[in-house]
């Protein structure tokens, strides 16, 4: 995450921030300036907020979830709909009638705020579906499981991601942790994930997908066998020189998705040590461009940059009396799959950016 300031005053403030606790500016996140914007207090309440600058423009509008204390996001002066572009992913939201619901549900989308920071800065940002056959959208359904009723499972199917908004209450998510056996298990950690599994159904086609199964193998293997076979029998002995986690032994889609989450995790983790000036063994990435994180080489990145800023917080998580911030290795297979994940990402970026600027054909007469 790269630094923020007040737009108001210049002083430093945080990605969530909704008021600047220096001038008492208000604050909404603008994403196509990749920058917080500052308003004037006065705005509160009217339909279009005066910027705070040199020129005190008129025009931006609060996403409508700000009243309800969940985002913090700012439309664009042209833009008509009601809600952010990351609001709009999520189709389905909590009952808020329910006490904490509205709790977990703000906590989700602050995690998947950060997220969509990420892939707007790789050139991956997801549009909402926009009909039952869009196979190329992305939606968030996040439901809370009624007393009676089935369990919500969180997964990701044909661009619809579900997310069990109990993953947003720490005792519960800890609970399901320790009876799991995972090390680590973090509301972002799930949204990266199952965003993973959109981002390999909505770009790994023709030759991505072959290029796909030479490094993490064959993904035509009967899904629901290979994950009761997991469950049944646990993960391969020697897991962890071939994985990053036990779990991405289980499928070829579920390594590809615990990659795609970790590479994900370490642009992101680099990217806010290099803003905080934070220097250890090697070349400042401070001194780097912030989209220089999201380019350069993975495995330059974990090597040089991630894991030495991952055993400072491991040995100071230890100081504080904690477990390790980090409990991962980083064997030579794993730092190739992230590679891969990588350039099939980028290319899919490519893609998009093509896309986007392609001339529009003009219609038959």
């Amino acid at each position: 995450m790269i630094p923020f300031s007040c737009g108001g005053c210049g002083q430093p403030v945080f990605f969530d921030n909704t008021a600047c606790g220096c001038c008492g500016a208000l604050l909404g996140y603008l994403p196509a300036e990749r920058r917080m914007g500052a308003f004037d207090p006065a705005a509160a309440g009217e339909a279009r907020w005066q910027r705070l600058g040199r020129k005190r423009l008129r025009g931006h509008r609060p996403c409508a979830n700000r009243a309800k204390g969940v985002c913090n996001w700012m439309l664009e002066p042209g833009e008509t709909l009601t809600l952010c572009r990351s609001c709009r992913l999520s189709t389905v939201i909590p009952d808020l009638g329910v006490e904490g619901h509205v709790q977990r549900w703000a906590a989700i989308e602050a995690a998947k705020r950060r997220l969509l920071f990420t892939l707007m800065e790789l050139g991956l940002a997801p549009e909402p579906k926009r009909g039952s056959d869009d196979a190329q959208g992305l939606e968030f359904h996040l439901l809370g499981a009624p007393p009676q009723g089935p369990p919500v499972i969180t997964g990701h199917v044909g661009g619809i991601v579900t997310i069990n908004i109990d993953e947003a209450d720490d005792v519960h998510r800890e609970a399901t942790r320790v009876a799991f056996g995972e090390p680590v298990r973090t509301l972002l950690g799930h949204l990266r994930h199952e965003v993973g599994h959109y981002l390999h159904y909505r770009w790994i086609k023709g030759d991505a997908e072959e290029r796909f199964r030479a490094v993490f193998g064959d993904d035509r293997v009967d899904y629901g066998v290979a994950l009761a076979r997991y469950h049944a029998e646990g993960p391969p002995a020697d897991w962890n020189e071939h994985f990053v986690s036990a779990y991405a032994s289980a499928h070829p889609w579920e390594d590809w998705a615990e990659t795609c989450a970790h590479m994900l995790l370490v642009i992101d983790a680099v990217q806010t040590a290099a803003a905080w000036g934070l220097r250890l063994d090697g070349p400042a990435a401070s001194t780097r461009p912030p989209r220089a994180t999201a380019q350069a080489s993975i495995d330059r990145v974990v090597l040089d940059h991630w894991l030495p800023v991952a055993r400072f917080v491991n040995a100071m998580n230890r100081s504080l009396g904690l477990a390790d911030a980090y409990p991962f290795l980083m064997p030579d297979a794993v730092l190739q799959k992230m590679a891969t994940v990588q350039a099939l990402l980028a290319e899919a970026a490519a893609a998009t950016a093509e896309a986007a600027t392609a001339p529009v054909a003009p219609a038959a007469s």
